[in-house]
């Protein structure tokens, strides 16, 4: 009798220890805008390869989250959306049956063009990182929605402020939240997750940010963060923010290429814009990639064997995408091209050569991201939402149908829990997409 006590109290005790382990690691979950590389991949299985003609079945429509045109992501069966409302931008948190469980806000909005909300919130562990449209670095409890702490990086940091405001999502490195405020004090700051506190600023490069979000770059025994300017490509110490490499993205030569009649190009004659930069860069062992639209060049950067400078490696003047992203899937990088602000195709070029495997018309342009085999393409212009098999002899669309809303679809989807989750504007509406329904 004695031994079965015995053995039941051994039996509770490590029952208690494996909860307490899976409580952690749930404690201590990461999740990222555009997945958990920041590179369009979400790692899903068991997902539809074959949509009904109408689209997936619709599992939760959700209004009311404000306007934005950010991500929806989701940690502990809950989803966090950010949206504009009034003067303010509100983070949301909202349960599986649809029901908002509280609405916050966290900072004043961007109030020039296009005033919407465009940061997609950071989860680490149970806290919410976001940054508002006016420059408001914010660290909010993923429960409660109360605010831990805030930091003004644009006004701290006398940042210059951008054409549609701050758009990025916080990076998480260690115990450290990264953000990128350029301008002529700094370029990239690192503040302590916990309390806030500054932990380091890099130098400045003495120029604009942009509105793409900083990645962890790792391989090998390379630990990096990749950030952007408004002219460069850079590599950063994540400890002390020292900036190990360089690479000037701007190039003169590259612009006098470019149509005299060129959005960019006139832009930057007018001294208003230099360089918009929207996606972030993607990574495979050594190489990194980095492009952007109004037909201006991709890049394949290559990083020497020291890791304290990158080559350029190839050009590629077709994949120019305005800032829908693009994902790497068998060696070939899938996006959408730039005509122009209004229109553009579908592209897949070699990672290895940057030559063309295809350019071709669907819809029009828009976001793309990746998962369980299959690339799932939005277009931005109506809303159009494709299933296409990766092939790089052909754009293959399996499925596709239209989703709600009129207006630029611009929000990039996003896949959880064998569910697609698509914001347009002030709706969020999720669709199922598992076999398993």
């Amino acid at each position: 009798m004695k031994r079965h006590c015995v053995f039941a109290v051994r039996l509770l005790i490590v029952l208690f220890v494996l909860t307490l382990s899976n409580f952690q690691y749930l404690k201590a979950q990461q999740v990222n805008w555009r997945g958990e590389k920041r590179d369009g991949h979400f790692h899903e299985s068991g997902l539809l390869k074959l949509w009904p003609e109408n689209g997936p079945e619709i599992f939760l429509k959700v209004e009311g989250l404000g306007i934005g045109h950010s991500s929806a992501i989701v940690v502990h069966n809950t989803i966090y959306v950010t949206g504009k409302t009034d003067t303010l931008d509100y983070l949301s948190a909202i349960d599986f049956k649809g029901k908002i469980r509280w609405k916050v806000p966290y900072g004043r909005s961007w109030h020039g063009a296009h005033p919407e909300t465009y940061s997609t919130p950071t989860i680490d562990g149970n806290s919410v990182y976001v940054c508002s449209g006016s420059g408001e670095l914010v660290c909010l409890n993923a429960n409660s929605g109360e605010i831990n702490w805030s930091v003004n990086v644009e006004k701290d940091f006398k940042s210059t402020r951008r054409h549609y405001g701050k758009a990025e999502s916080p990076l998480i490195v260690d115990d450290n939240v990264i953000c990128c405020p350029g301008g002529n004090i700094t370029t990239v700051v690192a503040f302590n997750k916990k309390s806030g506190e500054l932990v380091w600023k890099s130098k400045s490069m003495k120029t604009d940010p942009t509105w793409t979000s900083p990645v962890l770059y790792e391989y090998n025994e390379f630990k990096f963060i990749l950030a952007t300017t408004g002219e460069h490509v850079l590599a950063l110490n994540p400890t002390t923010g020292d900036i190990i490499w360089i690479y000037q993205y701007l190039k003169p030569e590259w612009i006098e290429r470019l149509d005299p009649n060129n959005v960019f190009k006139k832009w930057n004659n007018r001294g208003e814009i230099k360089l918009i930069l929207t996606n972030t860069p993607i990574f495979k062992n050594d190489e990194i990639f980095i492009c952007k639209g109004y037909n201006y060049p991709a890049v394949m950067l290559k990083l020497d064997p020291s890791g304290r400078s990158v080559t350029k490696k190839w050009v590629n003047h077709t994949l120019d995408t305005h800032h829908g992203g693009y994902v790497l899937v068998d060696g070939k990088i899938y996006g959408s091209t730039w005509i122009n602000n209004a229109n553009g195709n579908w592209a897949c070029i070699d990672w290895e050569t940057g030559e063309d495997n295809y350019d071709v018309k669907w819809q029009n342009k828009g976001s793309i991201i990746y998962a369980d085999g299959m690339i799932y393409c939005y277009e931005e212009k109506r809303g159009y939402l494709a299933l296409v098999k990766p092939n790089p002899e052909k754009f293959e669309v399996i499925s596709s149908f239209k989703t709600e809303g009129s207006g630029m679809h611009w929000a990039h989807p996003s896949i959880f829990n064998g569910k697609l989750f698509v914001r347009h504007k002030d709706v969020l509406m999720v669709y199922n997409i598992s076999e398993n329904i």
